[in-house]
C-alpha cells in the first residue's frame, strides 16, 4: 500500500514539475524566423539543459525539461506557421 501511494506521490510530483516548467518555457522569448537576429533565450535554456544532462545522465527531471522544450519549440513553429496560412 505504501509502494502504491509513493507511486501516486511521485507521479503527481512530476506532473505538477512539467506543468510549471511548460509555463516557465512559455515566458521565454525566441526568435522563430531569423535565427541571426532576435532573442534565443528558449534556445539558451535547451543547451544548459543539456549541459547539465551530460554531466548528470539519466536524472529525471534533465529528461522531463528535455521533453518539455521540444513541446514548446514544436508548439511555437506550429503557431507561427498557422499565422502565415
Amino acid at each position: 500500500m505504501e509502494l502504491e501511494n509513493n507511486n501516486v506521490s511521485t507521479e503527481s510530483e512530476e506532473e505538477y514539475f512539467r506543468k510549471s516548467y511548460a509555463l516557465e518555457l512559455q515566458k521565454k522569448r525566441q526568435q522563430i524566423n531569423d535565427y541571426q537576429r532576435g532573442f534565443n533565450e528558449l534556445e539558451e535554456e535547451r543547451r544548459q539543459v543539456n549541459q547539465q544532462a551530460i554531466r548528470t545522465p539519466g536524472r529525471r527531471g534533465e529528461i522531463i525539461k528535455k521533453e518539455e522544450i521540444e513541446k514548446e519549440f514544436a508548439r511555437r513553429y506550429k503557431e507561427n506557421y498557422n499565422k502565415r496560412t
